[in-house]
């Protein structure tokens, strides 16, 4: 059971509504009142930003699930709120709430670029893609102010490093130069999440993040500009974004979207009781439904981490889904997959005094 909500919080476009302490805590908080309380105003919950000084930045992995073995997350923590995401329990190892906190105290790594030139400058680096975006946005509201990605990028350029994005945030196109840059060179490949069409329920799961017909207009300016960009049909939930399937297809594919995934919706750890919350609060009628339809999938839990079933599921729920999305992929022409990213041309780049090659 989550504890209640703070009655001096006044709280706007947030996904969670309250604060569950993080699995790894000793000790549970719950607020009483002692009688002794002073009458306060209520305040607006506000997103508060700190800084991270961290000694490296590229995350490694070799999890047989995931295409890529390295990846960068310039932020930990996002204001887009999407009360699903996968993400919230890394909040805990910070000792934070994966509730509100996770989208209200955000890590930024200023850093990133610095970091990044001086990691894959080693003479022992070996490169391969790097994923970025892979744990939370990292063109989230606060990127607008802090630009983080552009020294990233220009780091990437520089060293003809090929990148992957995954990202549902419209600052994105502040880059786009950026990433028709890279992607020239088959150095660059972007994911654009799209979970729903409606833009109410699109505006209850994931509070500040653009409405859905911002993100088809993204993949159309990234696909203009050169850049492959491939649609996220993504989580699918049963019953509220399910039906769905082939109308985020199509409408994708129309504004020029090369290739398709989907994935059906994961609960991990301090997930299910916050998405359980929210289906109370925002989809009263619909909850016993969603949860019987995900279990289906999950094996009878609300959850199942086992590699090789996670992003996919199992039983006939979930392939009957994925049946339904490789038809519709198929007659609508995407690509099956996407082509592999150049690394024949990574190395450092040229430095004033550098001496010429005669060939």
């Amino acid at each position: 059971m989550l504890p209640p909500r703070n009655p001096d919080e006044t709280i706007k476009a947030r996904g969670a509504d309250t604060r569950p302490d993080g699995r790894f805590e000793r000790y549970q908080r719950i607020r009483e009142s002692d009688g002794w309380d002073m009458a306060e105003e209520n305040h607006l919950l506000k997103t508060e930003v700190v800084t991270e000084r961290p000694r490296s930045i590229i995350t490694r992995n070799n999890s047989p699930d995931i295409g890529f073995d390295r990846s960068i997350n310039p932020y930990r923590g996002c204001e887009h709120g999407c009360i699903y995401c996968y993400a919230r329990p890394s909040h805990s190892y910070l000792g934070l709430s994966p509730g509100l906190d996770f989208e209200t105290k955000i890590t930024a790594k200023p850093d990133a670029a610095r970091l990044l030139e001086r990691e894959i400058g080693r003479p022992s680096y070996k490169v391969a893609p790097i994923a970025l975006g892979t744990n939370t946005d990292p063109y989230q509201p606060v990127e607008a102010k802090l630009a983080i990605m552009p020294g990233i990028l220009r780091v990437l350029r520089d060293w003809n490093h090929p990148a992957t994005l995954v990202t549902r945030g419209r600052t994105v196109l502040r880059d786009l130069d950026l990433w028709a840059e890279l992607a020239a060179k088959d150095q660059a490949a972007i994911g654009i999440s799209v979970t729903t069409l409606d833009a109410g329920l699109a505006r209850a799961l994931e509070p500040r993040a653009p409405a859905p017909q911002t993100r088809l207009q993204m993949i159309g300016a990234l696909a203009k500009a050169g850049v492959p960009v491939r649609v996220m049909v993504a989580p699918v939930i049963p019953v509220l974004t399910e039906p769905e399937i082939e109308g985020i297809l199509t409408a994708a594919r129309e504004a020029g979207a090369s290739t398709a995934s989907m994935i059906p919706l994961r609960l991990p750890h301090e997930v299910a009781p916050l998405f359980r919350d929210w289906l109370e609060r925002h989809r009263p009628g619909m909850a016993k439904h969603v949860m019987n339809r995900v279990q289906a999938m999950r094996g009878g839990r609300d959850n199942d981490p086992r590699f090789g079933h996670r992003f996919r599921g199992a039983g006939v729920e979930a392939q009957l889904a994925l049946q339904r999305f490789r038809l519709a992929r198929k007659r609508l022409g995407y690509r099956e997959g996407s082509p592999p990213l150049d690394c024949s041309r990574f190395g450092p780049p040229p430095r004033s005094g550098d001496q010429l090659s005669l060939f």
